[in-house]
Parts: structure tokens; sequence; C-alpha cells
């Protein structure tokens, strides 16, 4: 499906219409319609903007403590900082009462009504396992329960509370509301939150991402057969898939999309270094485009940078950092920008407009 690709860092406080052009994929929020507990909820999320907002996300400040987050801190929409959530997976996966960081979560040990189930995998973004009574699949999985993992080591436990099935063009695209428990106060509370505490909706993708910043293999995905990501809606690990590409999905000619998405979440969060640094400053608009007509070039804007799965190939003077970039060590590709380079290896470009 191709998309048009220009966006601007707004938080997504549930999920997006399915085929909204990137432009309105960060500004335009449809009405969802969520499987809640036994009955169907509708609602209606409203727009929620990204001023005093660090990343797409949320404030996260250098000296506020780490929250419950997931992703590589901070991946959040084309242009944004956060990973996944309003810092890689919710800037917070996400209340600062834990200060933890929800690194992964453990497909084994999922349970439904107290029973664990067995062979529990994900196909594209729907859960499926094995219960006493036979398979289960889909929307059998409101109320289960996960078990989470923290940067400290520690697991904390998860609910679903809600399921959106996927539907059109996004059809095999679900999403879901998640608890966890804290122990402290004995309360759920939103696995993935606004700034206002308000729970914002996850996409769970196979695999887990490597949250450290300004190192090799910071911001890398590391493919995990036992684990799987919520990536919180309005951050980049979600806000790719959005985007169309899905890490499960393929190109009309049978390629897969992880890489893209991949790159997707470093172009999301400029991560020209592609060692986990976030480089963006907040609300600049940015345009991206790729050689598989998932999105489409849209706007006559200054090359920016090209992009693979380990971060930029190349990247111009003109970039959404607030300084100069400098990435010791790594080799550029001359001419950047240029089209022919979609068939030597880069696999998303952007682009910023011009200076006003």
């Amino acid at each position: 499906m191709m998309r048009s690709g220009r966006s601007k860092c707004l938080r997504v406080p549930r999920r997006v219409a399915g085929r909204a052009a990137a432009a309105d994929i960060d500004s335009v929020v449809g009405p969802g319609r969520w499987w809640v507990m036994g009955a169907w909820k509708q609602t209606v999320a409203a727009l929620v903007s990204a001023v005093s907002m660090v990343g797409c996300a949320g404030n996260v400040m250098e000296a506020e403590p780490v929250a419950l987050r997931s992703g590589v801190a901070e991946l959040v929409a084309p242009n944004g900082r956060n990973l996944n959530g309003r810092n890689l997976n919710g800037r917070n996966l996400n209340t600062p009462e834990l200060g933890q960081l929800l690194v992964s979560v453990d497909l084994a040990g999922a349970r439904i009504a107290e029973e664990v189930l067995g062979e529990v995998r994900l196909e594209g973004s729907v859960f499926h396992g094995v219960a006493s009574s036979g398979p289960v699949s889909g929307q059998s999985f409101l109320g289960a329960r996960f078990i989470g993992n923290l940067s400290s080591g520690d697991t904390v436990e998860l609910r679903v509370d809600g399921i959106e099935p996927g539907a059109g063009a996004d059809a095999d695209v679900w999403a879901y509301l998640v608890s966890y428990y804290d122990a402290a106060d004995a309360l759920w509370k939103p696995a993935c939150a606004a700034a206002d505490g308000s729970a914002l909706s996850a996409i769970p993708v196979a695999g887990r991402w490597d949250y450290r910043q300004g190192v090799a293999g910071g911001g890398a995905k590391v493919d995990d057969a036992a684990r799987f990501t919520f990536a919180c809606e309005g951050a980049a690990i979600a806000k790719c898939v959005r985007f169309g590409y899905r890490p499960w999905g393929t190109t009309a000619d049978g390629l897969s999309l992880a890489d893209h998405h991949q790159a997707c979440t470093r172009m999301v969060r400029a991560d020209f270094c592609g060692d986990g640094t976030s480089h963006t400053t907040d609300g600049q608009w940015v345009n991206l485009h790729d050689g598989v007509n998932v999105q489409t070039d849209t706007e006559a804007w200054l090359h920016e940078a090209e992009w693979d799965a380990d971060g930029a190939r190349c990247f111009t003077q003109t970039t959404r950092a607030a300084q100069a970039v400098s990435c010791p060590g790594q080799t550029q590709l001359t001419q950047c920008g240029k089209w022919a380079h979609f068939q030597a290896g880069t696999l998303i470009m952007s682009e910023v407009p011009p200076a006003q």
C-alpha cells in the first residue's frame, strides 16, 4: 500500500485511522472500537499536541527518573525522540513510580483465567496459544496476563484490558490496552500512558530492542523468539508500524519489511550514528519515502539522510538536529539523497522543509 510520507511530531493518544497520509498520522485520531472486558466500547480519542514535550511522547528530561519504559529510550514519530511510547515504548511503559525500563515481555507463562497457555506466539500482532479446551487467539486474550522483564532484572505482571482488532488496510495491526500491577500500592496502572496519565494502546511486536544510547548496538532490534515488545502508540516502534512498515509484513514482491521498520525507527529518532542516541529536536516536520512504494515522496524538500537498519548511511548539513552531528569512524555515502541508492542498500530517505 502506498502512503504519503509527511509527518509532524505530535502524540497519537490511541490509534490512527489506518489509511491516513503520514502528514495526518500524528495529528488526526479517528474513532476506535475496543473490546473491553466483554463489551464493545466506542471511543473517540482527542488530539494531543506535542507542545512542551521532549520527543513526541512526553516530557523526558535528563534529570527525570527513568520510568517503566520499554524501548530504546526515545523512538517516537518522525520526529520524536522516543523509541517506544513516550520513550521507546511509551516514554515509559509508563508511570514514574516503577522507575524501571520494561525491556521485553515473555510469551511463555502467558495465562488466561489462571490457566497457563501453551505454544503462545504472535502472528503479526495477534496472539495465539493453546488452552486445555483447544486453540485460542485474538479476542480470547482479553484479560490475559503476561510477565514483563524490567531493566533491573526483576519482572512485572501485565494484563490485557482492551483489544482493538485491525480493520481495512490495517487488518493485521491489532492494538491492546495493557496495564501493569504496581505491588507498592496494589493497583493496576496503564503500561502505556500519556502525559496526563490516560491510557495509550500498544501494538505487540515480536522481538525486543536494545535501549542503550551512545554505544554500539544501542537502538538495535534483537530477534528473540521467546519475547516481544508492547510498542506504545505514538512512539517510534508503533509509529513505524502505522506508517506501513510492519516488521512481519512483506512488499508485493515478497521482500520482508523488517529492516525497513528498523530503519524507520532510526529515522524517527534521528539516530544518525546508529548507537541509540537521538539527535532530533521537537516539533519538526519530516518527509519520508522508500523504494518499495510503502511511503511515497510527496514534497520537494531538502534531503536530510538515507537510512538502513543500522542508522544513517549518509546525512546532509540540513538535519533536524539542534547541533552539528558527528559519527566518528562512520563512512558516509557520497551524493546523499540519490534515488539510485535504493538499489544499493538504502531503505528509507528523509527530507526536511526549507528554512522559513
